[in-house]
């Protein structure tokens, strides 16, 4: 990871979340791999909820926590954990929203999505974010492992996802996708 500073130059985070219709009555947020906390943060700055942010490198897990306190956010939880190996310890359907932003270029993007599902709620959304497949991003995994909005779209959809809307671009160096959780009340 790049120094912080740099890292948050990459997003519009503001953009990312109304793009990809982060409801502010959220009770219960996850994000898988929250590495600095700039989505968490930004997230539990707009819900009514909790944001859980899941990360595996304890000195991320300290960052986050510090800097929930210095933005006065109560409603940060962080767990340490190897999600991919261990999933994230969260109960089922207990997550309204999962976010899975720039890590489903892991080598088992299956078991991410599958967790995923297992601590949505019906109903819930899934927000994807990824960096486009395009050499110029300064940032990023290597093209060979690098997916396309198609591929991570297959990959939910066979998870038992349901696209709620096209691609979205997230410029200047992203790609967004949303999907349900069927079984929620209509």
């Amino acid at each position: 990871m790049p120094p912080l500073e740099k890292w948050e130059q990459f997003f519009d985070t503001e953009h990312v979340l109304d793009a990809l219709q982060l409801p502010s009555d959220c009770q219960r947020v996850v994000e898988f791999g929250c590495g600095y906390g700039t989505f968490t943060l930004a997230a539990a700055a707009r819900i009514d909820g909790t944001v859980c942010g899941v990360e595996i490198d304890p000195v991320m897990v300290a960052t986050v926590r510090e800097r929930a306190s210095a933005f006065g956010l109560d409603n940060v939880e962080l767990v340490r954990r190897d999600f991919v190996a261990r999933g994230t310890g969260q109960a089922d359907s207990s997550a309204d929203y999962v976010m899975l932003f720039n890590i489903l270029h892991h080598d088992k993007p299956g078991l991410m999505l599958a967790e995923a599902w297992r601590v949505l709620r019906g109903g819930g959304y899934l927000a994807i974010v990824h960096w486009n497949h395009d050499e110029t991003t300064p940032r990023g995994p290597p093209m060979a492992i690098r997916p396309r909005p198609d591929q991570c779209l297959e990959w939910a959809v066979d998870a038992g996802f349901e696209s709620q809307a096209a691609e979205i671009d997230l410029p200047p160096y992203h790609f967004g996708l949303i999907l349900e959780k069927p079984g929620g009340e209509s």
